[in-house]
């Protein structure tokens, strides 16, 4: 008998979900967000209610029965700095989920919602996460902001990075741990990873702070500026921190964070077509920084994420940083099928679930 899995990834511009039994997908769905639709809510967390019942509502329609699930994953959130692997959903994360306690991202959600659909059913299905955004591999010298008051974290696409650089390695005939690789996942956030061998030794913070701009991030910003904004009374705190995360980026150019309209506008608008190809060259120069890291010894440059459908942007990165290493594109994500494996190797009995 296959066991059946439910995986939830709630992204900053959509919700994903999708049914496997075993290896095999049997459902998935999409739900777009509108930058309007996420703007009436304040935080995160309010979005819990609103997110939850348009999976109940889409699984219904489409005659999924959840209480038939062996596990329900969600994707991992901002949670404390923890190793890579499947967590069952404790009360310890909740509390961290709930209260945002490392920060905010939609992928706080995945937690909050897997759980809550297995404690209503009432038979021992359980909820996990796995890889969540905070895996940290740093290295020592990547934590070194330049000020002894701002360390740097790691907070990137770990789940989706991590899946397809083990599938690249897997189309190569190689293995993972042997290959050193920049990983770029282009979504509602942008992250640039330095994989060498086997570990993420250096990425930038892709949701507050650092790295490129993207759809709807700001990105590394003068900080000069940044500081005398936050001090002139003009903004308060949630405001300024809706500029970082929500409302920079793409959407504060233009006044979108959807990347089709960018891209069809911007072939005929010279404006919108400024600010996309400045989001590509600013994640090209990231992945040049990355090629130091790993001191120029790259096998691959790995395009992923949504924004990777794009032609005219991954043409753009591809112009500036081909000559590093080839530029390889995984268009969309990995990371419901990457869940899923996660929650399936649990239900195997092939690894056991770590405690956060």
């Amino acid at each position: 008998m296959a066991f059946k899995i439910l995986a939830i990834n709630p992204g900053s511009t959509s919700t994903k979900i999708a049914v496997f039994e075993d290896e095999n997908q049997v459902f998935i769905k999409t739900i777009r967000h509108s930058a309007e639709e996420i703007a009436q809510f304040p935080t995160i967390f309010s979005q819990f209610k609103y997110r939850k019942e348009i999976i109940l509502k889409e699984l219904r329609e489409a005659g999924v029965d959840v209480s038939e699930m062996n596990a329900v994953m969600g994707r991992g959130g901002l949670l404390r700095p923890i190793e890579s692997g499947t967590y069952e959903v404790n009360g310890a994360m909740l509390q961290d989920l709930e209260q945002a306690a490392m920060g905010e991202h939609a992928s706080n959600l995945g937690g909050l919602i897997a759980h809550d659909i297995v404690s209503t059913l009432g038979n021992g299905t359980k909820a996990y996460i796995a890889d969540p955004v905070v895996v940290d591999e740093l290295e020592p010298l990547a934590r070194v902001s330049g000020h002894p008051a701002f360390p740097r974290v790691s907070i990137f696409h770990a789940l989706n990075q991590k899946a397809i650089a083990r599938g690249y390695a897997k189309d190569c005939g190689k293995k993972y741990e042997d290959l050193n690789l920049i990983v770029v996942h282009l979504g509602g956030g942008i992250s640039v990873s330095a994989h060498c061998r086997g570990r993420v030794i250096d990425t930038n913070n892709a949701l507050d702070g650092d790295g490129p701009f993207s759809p709807e991030r700001s990105g590394g910003l003068p900080t000069g500026f940044l500081a005398k904004l936050c001090f002139s009374g003009e903004k308060s705190y949630a405001e300024v921190k809706k500029m970082l995360c929500g409302a920079g980026g793409i959407v504060a150019y233009l006044g979108s964070n959807d990347m089709m309209e960018v891209e069809k506008k911007a072939a005929a608008d010279e404006n919108w077509k400024y600010y996309m190809d400045a989001m590509s060259y600013q994640v090209a120069k990231e992945i040049g920084a990355m090629a130091a890291v790993l001191k120029g010894r790259v096998d691959a440059i790995l395009l992923t994420g949504g924004i990777a459908y794009s032609k005219p942007i991954t043409n753009c990165i591809t112009e500036r940083t081909a000559f590093i290493a080839p530029v390889k594109i995984y268009p969309g994500e990995d990371e419901m099928r990457a869940l899923a494996l996660n929650g399936l190797s649990v239900l195997r009995k092939e690894t056991q679930p770590r405690v956060y």
